[in-house]
């Protein structure tokens, strides 16, 4: 929970504030004296990165708004004069479709380091679920962004992943019609992908809310994935993690700023350069790089409605991780079995993302669906059969022992240690 805090409003308007509305003293308690674990590494930076990030994109994303036109025959054209007649324009558009991709980009390294560390396990099962709700947010948001520039891609794209929605039993057609507004991609579809664009990042930041909330009641995991015991094990959050979170953004942003600068372009299609011609197919229809494992997915799966399962079931089971992993110890650091099958996972999930680029014939075909195989086989069989048959690392005694060892050589603190590990989920 929340550090004690001990903030002292020294003037006279600060004390009447204070006796109205604490919040002054809640920032403090939550982002200054709350106690972090004294082992976190710079992994778990990327959660103000993310904040920064969202931040980012509410901000470019609003003034964009101001003088973009959501109508289909002006649409392309109110995105070429946004780059070439508002000042710096392009500035605003190359921050907001790249801060995308940068986005996401963090986001991966956010959850792949909360698998890695375990950090879904028993009492942060509610941070968990609300992060996978932040990630089905963040992509619908994405790609309803994507459709905006109506360039060939966003138009062919949009046609494509929303008449999946017609392969539902009943209500498919039902679906397909109330996304679109009509019966095909249209004038009425970029008006609501628009509107919902707008908004949807407003509820991300209202969850993320209730996801920080989260992670304050029972405080962040760590690498040695063991609970805090007492006071030598943590930190003040501020300066430690204030200093280590911004040394890791101004890297991060040293990267972003390179892409916008210098290849601005690069993670954009070459055909979405072209305005939207329902007359015209693009050769090969791509979405966005974060999508492309899912997509993959999708297309491994000869059956449509199959396939379509399958795509949103790869992402839905993520939510159910706490409860598929049965071992009782939560780093990978001290798992050495599971530690081997996370860095296949993680390979498995990056070989979908190059199959979900490449044409769906050949060998792409059989490596899409061996990869979608393993990608299922992981979360539901070895995930679940590791937790009876590994034999953990002994874990350390304390958070302060991971970091400075043992003190004194102490053997004591080591047995309890190996007395309190189980070997095996039992």
């Amino acid at each position: 929970m929340s550090g004690t805090s001990t903030y002292v409003p020294k003037s006279a308007a600060a004390k009447w504030l204070e006796t109205r509305l604490p919040i002054v003293g809640l920032v403090h308690s939550s982002f200054v004296a709350f106690p972090n674990p004294r082992n976190l590494n710079y992994f778990w930076t990327f959660g103000g990165i993310l904040a920064f990030m969202l931040g980012s994109q509410i901000l470019t994303g609003v003034i964009l708004a101001m003088h973009y036109t959501p109508q289909a025959s002006l649409a392309f054209a109110s995105v070429e004069s946004i780059m070439r007649d508002v000042n710096y324009g392009w500035l605003l558009r190359y921050v907001h479709a790249n801060g995308a991709s940068m986005f996401f980009f963090a986001v991966y390294v956010h959850i792949f380091r909360g698998i890695y560390y375990g950090s879904y396990k028993a009492p942060r099962e509610v941070l968990w679920l609300l992060g996978i709700v932040i990630y089905l947010l963040m992509m619908a948001t994405g790609f309803m962004g994507y459709v905006l520039p109506w360039g060939q891609m966003s138009y062919w794209g949009a046609t494509v992943i929303t008449s999946l929605f017609g392969a539902i039993p009943i209500v498919g057609d039902w679906l397909s019609h109330l996304l679109w507004g009509g019966f095909s991609v249209d004038n009425a579809t970029l008006n609501r992908f628009f509107s919902l664009h707008y908004l949807l990042p407003f509820m991300i930041a209202g969850v993320v809310v209730l996801h920080i909330w989260a992670l304050h009641v029972p405080g962040s995991n760590n690498p040695a994935g063991i609970e805090k015991k007492s006071a030598k094990d943590t930190l003040p959050f501020h300066p430690y993690f204030t200093v280590k979170d911004g040394f890791a953004l101004v890297c991060f942003l040293v990267l972003y700023s390179w892409i916008v600068f210098y290849v601005p372009n690069y993670l954009n299609h070459a055909d979405n350069y072209i305005e939207a011609n329902p007359l015209v197919t693009p050769q090969h229809i791509v979405p966005e790089w974060y999508y492309l494992p899912f997509y993959a997915i999708l297309r491994s799966i000869p059956d449509k409605l199959l396939g379509v399962v399958a795509m949103f079931m790869s992402i839905i089971l993520l939510a159910f991780l706490p409860w598929l992993d049965t071992s009782r110890v939560r780093s990978a650091n001290y798992r050495p079995m599971y530690k081997v099958a996370f860095w296949l996972f993680a390979a498995t999930a990056v070989g979908l993302g190059y199959i979900g680029s490449q044409p769906p014939a050949g060998g792409y075909v059989l490596a899409g669906r061996i990869l979608t195989f393993w990608y299922f086989f992981h979360l539901l069989v070895v995930l679940p059969l590791l937790g009876f048959f590994e034999t953990p690392r002994v874990l350390p005694a304390s958070i302060s022992d991971a970091v400075l060892g043992p003190i004194g050589g102490s053997a004591t603190a080591m047995a309890a240690s190996a007395a309190s590990s189980p070997n095996t989920k039992g």
